[in-house]
C-alpha cells in the first residue's frame, strides 16, 4: 500500500465512520483488509483501494468499514456503569417517571449485544420494584454483521465467561450444543437498528439513558463535540449519558456535567435563565423578597 493509498483510506474511513487512523496503524489496516481483498476476488490491497476510489461498490465499502471497526464487547464490561445503572440511574428514574411508568434506554455502538443484554438482565433482576413498568432498550451499531449476532443472542463458552456471573448464565441462557443463547423473553426486550453516529439520529426519539461507551475515543475532537451536542438533544433534562472509562466531556462540550462520585456518568448542564439574576436584584433593591421562585 502506497502512502497515497493509505491517505485515501484514512480519509474514506473518517468520512464514512468517523474513525481516525494514525500513520502507525498501517499494519492494522493491512491485516484486516487482506481477507476482504481475498473474499472480493481482488488480488492486492491496492486493488481494493482503487475500487473504493472509483466508487459504486457498496458491498466492498461496507465490508471495509466493518472490518476496520472495533467490536470488542463483553457482559457487564467494566462493572461500574452497571452498578451506576442499578444504584443511581434506575432509582432516580423510577421516582421521576412514576406517573407514566416507562423508561427508554439507547445503547449506541452496541456491537454484538452484550451491553444491552446486561442492562436487560439488570432490569429483570429488579423486576419486583417495577410492576407495570414498560422498558425499551434500543441497540444500534454501524455493522450489520454484529447486529445479526446480537439479535440472535447466541454466544460461545468463552464469550459468556467474560463478565457474566454463572448464576445469571444458568438463569437467563439456554445451552445450544457448545453455544449459549439468551432466552427469547430477554431477546424480545431489545430492538436492533443499523445506525452511523455521524448521521442524523433525531428520528430515534428521546431516551432517558444513553450508553455511548468506548466510541468517542476513535473520533477527532470536532466529531466528538458534534456528536455530544446531538446526544444532549436526545436526552430530557434529567436523563443520563454513560461514557467509557477513558472518555470525558471536559474540553468538548458545556452541555453535560459529571455526576459527582460516579465515574463515566453525566447529566445535562441546565442553563440558568439570564433574567434570574437581574430580576432578583431588582426585587431586592425594591425592598427585598425573601425567596425566589424555583
Amino acid at each position: 500500500m502506497t502512502p497515497g493509498e493509505f491517505e485515501f483510506l484514512k480519509n474514506f474511513l473518517k468520512t464514512r465512520s468517523g474513525l481516525v487512523l494514525s500513520n502507525e496503524k498501517q499494519y492494522l489496516v493491512e491485516s484486516r483488509l487482506l481477507p476482504i481483498a481475498r473474499s472480493s476476488k481482488l488480488e492486492t490491497l491496492s486493488a481494493v483501494i482503487q475500487t473504493l476510489q472509483r466508487g459504486g461498490n457498496r458491498v466492498l465499502e461496507t465490508d471495509v468499514i466493518e472490518a476496520m471497526t472495533t467490536n470488542e464487547s463483553f457482559f457487564f464490561r467494566d462493572k461500574t456503569p452497571f452498578d451506576n445503572f442499578r444504584d443511581t440511574m434506575l432509582p432516580s428514574l423510577l421516582k421521576s417517571r412514576a406517573g407514566f411508568k416507562q423508561i427508554k434506554i439507547w445503547c449506541a455502538a452496541a456491537s454484538t449485544g452484550q451491553e444491552p443484554y446486561s442492562l436487560a438482565i439488570c432490569l429483570k433482576e429488579d423486576a419486583a420494584k417495577m410492576p407495570g413498568w414498560r422498558t425499551r432498550i434500543l441497540g444500534t451499531d454501524l455493522s450489520l454483521e454484529v447486529l445479526e449476532k446480537a439479535k440472535a443472542g447466541l454466544y460461545s463458552q468463552f464469550e459468556v465467561q467474560r463478565g457474566l456471573p454463572i448464576q445469571m448464565l444458568l438463569k437467563y441462557f439456554e445451552q445450544k450444543g457448545d453455544m449459549w443463547q439468551i432466552g427469547s423473553g430477554m431477546r424480545s426486550m431489545i430492538e436492533w437498528k443499523k445506525l452511523n453516529l455521524l448521521e442524523n439520529f433525531t428520528h430515534l426519539g428521546e431516551f432517558d439513558i444513553i450508553f455511548c461507551r468506548n466510541v468517542l475515543i476513535y473520533f477527532d475532537q470536532a466529531t466528538k463535540t458534534e456528536i455530544l451536542a446531538r446526544l444532549a438533544k436526545s436526552l430530557p433534562d434529567d436523563g443520563y449519558l454513560v461514557l467509557g472509562a477513558a472518555e470525558t466531556v471536559v474540553g468538548l462540550t458545556d452541555a453535560f456535567k459529571p455526576v459527582p462520585g460516579k465515574r463515566g456518568l453525566f447529566q445535562k448542564k441546565l442553563a440558568v435563565p439570564e433574567t434570574a439574576g437581574a430580576g432578583a436584584g431588582a426585587r431586592l433593591a425594591a425592598g427585598g423578597v425573601a425567596g425566589l421562585r424555583r
